[in-house]
């Protein structure tokens, strides 16, 4: 599943060609993805200016000047292209020349801007929905979802009284799209290990006893900023279906720390512990028992 430096990484994509642009032409060429299309959802989007393209968490949100807004989730394999016909000058350097696995785009949307937007989805995990703009804190996709990790609101503090008196596993809060919003399983195991935190550790710790945030509060807040920004530069990690709008692969797979690194030797100076790894809440956790506490 796609995670916030992915998604991040497909907005940037898509900006120069979407925002400002109108949507000339939009299809729907099949009658569902996860769930089923809107009966109104091409003819809200036909003839719409798309005046901003921003992200909540996981979700792409387009702005329409109908007061209208277009969401829209990646799922498991769902992925954007730009496509530039022929002579035609497209602002932005993400173009990608239409490939073979055509069975598979289910959207598209012509853009005044000259671009064609494909939305590609073998799997069709993805899903797009039209929500009028004053009824988005109603919206059940988005209602309780918690800070985005990047934002000016998220600080240690902020961490600390999410976490005060939770029980659970400190992997487990992260990943909690209540506590903070766009983190996956990916992420956390890496700002865990740049945190030197164990996954297994009580969330509750990361408050002292009056509820301000600890030392390892503020280490965590600080590792999670550092791996999504170094994510995000990096283009995403692509280790199954993520690509680029340009059609390229993200590569911070190549920086992991701990993910997917099994048996190799830690990467923190004169730890010289090796990975682990451990199921944990259904999922892969990796991490190294020797400089995680």
């Amino acid at each position: 599943m796609p995670e916030l430096p992915e998604v991040e990484t497909v907005r940037r994509g898509l900006q120069p060609v979407m925002e400002g642009a109108k949507i000339v032409v939009a299809e729907a060429r099949r009658p569902d993805l996860r769930f089923p299309f809107q009966p109104d959802f091409v003819a809200r989007l036909q003839g719409q200016i798309v005046t901003g393209l921003g992200r909540r968490a996981k979700y792409l949100m387009a702005d329409l000047a109908s007061g209208d807004v277009l969401l829209m989730h990646l799922g498991m394999s769902g992925s954007f292209r730009v496509i530039k016909p022929d002579n035609v000058a497209v602002s932005g350097e993400f173009h990608y020349p239409k490939g073979n696995d055509s069975a598979h785009d289910h959207v598209l949307f012509r853009m005044s801007s000259g671009a064609d937007i494909v939305f590609n989805d073998p799997r069709r995990f993805g899903y797009m929905k039209v929500i009028a703009r004053n009824a988005l804190e109603d919206e059940p996709l988005l209602r309780g979802l918690g800070p985005e990790p990047l934002g000016n609101e998220f600080d240690a503090a902020m961490l600390a009284r999410a976490c005060e008196g939770k029980k659970t596993n400190l992997k487990a809060a992260l990943l909690d799209q209540r506590v903070v919003a766009g983190l996956g399983n990916i992420y956390v195991c890496e700002a865990l290990h740049r945190s030197h935190l164990s996954p297994r550790r009580i969330a509750a710790t990361l408050a002292s006893k009056k509820g301000e945030p600890t030392d390892h509060a503020k280490r965590l807040v600080g590792a999670i900023h550092t791996v999504l920004n170094d994510a995000i530069k990096a283009g995403g990690s692509s280790l199954r279906d993520h690509r680029q709008t340009s059609g390229e692969l993200g590569y911070f797979q190549h920086s992991f720390k701990v993910y997917d690194r099994e048996g190799e030797t830690c990467t923190t100076p004169r730890c010289g512990g090796t990975v682990k790894r451990f199921t944990q809440n259904g999922r892969s956790t990796f991490w190294c028992p020797k400089c995680q506490k």
